[in-house]
């Protein structure tokens, strides 16, 4: 479908400390040698959406780390339930049943991955005690709603630290823990990447100490057309250079939360959640796709990926346009 040879911006990032360079040089994507191993996570929207494509796609996806995010199809394609039950409101709670029912429907239909693709599947779910933005109780939802699918074992749910809303790093620096601010990464001596990829892949390699990897933006309008008008225009990879050179590795997608793409926070999140410093000594590709913001049409001030049905009733399902222009990343990259 697609060419590895499209022209695309890579910037070669010698030091990940330090900002990204701002001399760009024009290459083609290496070619890439990707098992068919395909995890994901996400923060907040990102959480959601990571759940929406594990659900969609899980022939593919084999694992999915999910922070701070509700049930799949939480908000019933109601914004006011999206604002409501999904999030922050003390006396409501997810609608778990008809929640259900929805998703067994859609699976009998072909809509979403069989029940039976998810169990052997592993998940991870984080909910900080302290989240005031998406309260514990929502993504207890989740946990409660993934436990029809998941093996007990294979189901991992952290709901014990104080955190706010944000994705937890050992890195210092950033937002204190119980605040929930841009850029919504939190100094709190807890390693999220490491303990969410160390239940979604076994066992695992130390990080790096600096990631010396190459970050490549991807141009997302012509890669995954079937949401170039949600999508923002470049997207990234992170390669590291054993992977770049040939070697087998495992593609890794995270997605970012609302108010936490690159037009709003920089480059904050595809650098420092410690993801790419795991992915150089793990042979992984980790895939930051970029969501854009927009007054109108359709109405995403704070660029959160679609988990409440702003693309279209059926974004919950493989035919979601932000699921099926994730899903072209992913065939891109695997060509």
């Amino acid at each position: 479908m697609f060419k590895t040879s499209l022209t695309l911006s890579s910037v070669i990032v010698a030091a990940m400390s330090g900002p990204l360079l701002a001399a760009e040089t024009e290459t083609s994507l290496p070619k890439l040698q990707l098992a068919p191993y395909l995890t994901v996570s996400g923060l907040s929207s990102g959480g959601y959406i990571a759940a929406q494509f594990h659900l969609a796609f899980a022939n593919e996806v084999k694992g999915a780390a999910i922070l701070a995010a509700g049930p799949v199809y939480c908000a019933k394609n109601d914004l006011m339930q999206a604002l409501g039950n999904c999030m922050n409101q003390p006396t409501a709670t997810p609608d778990l049943p008809a929640i259900n029912q929805y998703l067994a429907t859609q699976q009998a239909a072909g809509k979403l991955a069989p029940a039976t693709a998810l169990a052997d599947s592993k998940v991870w779910l984080f909910s900080g005690s302290a989240d005031a933005t998406v309260l514990p109780q929502v993504s207890t939802a989740l946990y409660q709603q993934y436990q029809q699918w998941i093996p007990k074992e294979a189901l991992r749910f952290i709901n014990d630290q104080p955190f706010a809303h944000h994705f937890p790093t050992k890195q210092a620096g950033f937002t204190a823990c119980d605040k929930s601010e841009s850029p919504f990464i939190a100094s709190c001596n807890y390693d999220a990447s490491g303990q969410l990829l160390s239940h979604l892949l076994g066992a695992i390699k130390p990080p790096a100490s600096q990631a010396s990897g190459q970050l490549v933006k991807l141009q997302q309008h012509q890669l995954a057309p079937a949401a170039a008008g949600q999508l923002a225009a470049e997207g990234y990879l992170y390669i590291p250079e054993s992977c770049a050179r040939g070697a087998a590795c495992r593609l890794h997608i995270s997605f970012h939360g609302c108010k936490q793409d690159v037009s709003q926070v920089g480059d904050a999140y595809i650098r420092h959640t410690g993801l790419n410093e795991y992915a150089d000594t793990n042979q992984l590709v980790i895939l930051y796709p970029q969501v854009e913001k927009s007054a109108m049409a359709p109405f995403n001030p704070n660029g959160c990926w679609d988990w409440w049905g702003y693309s279209g009733e059926h974004y919950a399902t493989i035919d979601g346009p932000q699921l099926k222009a994730v899903k072209q990343l992913v065939e891109a990259l695997r060509q």
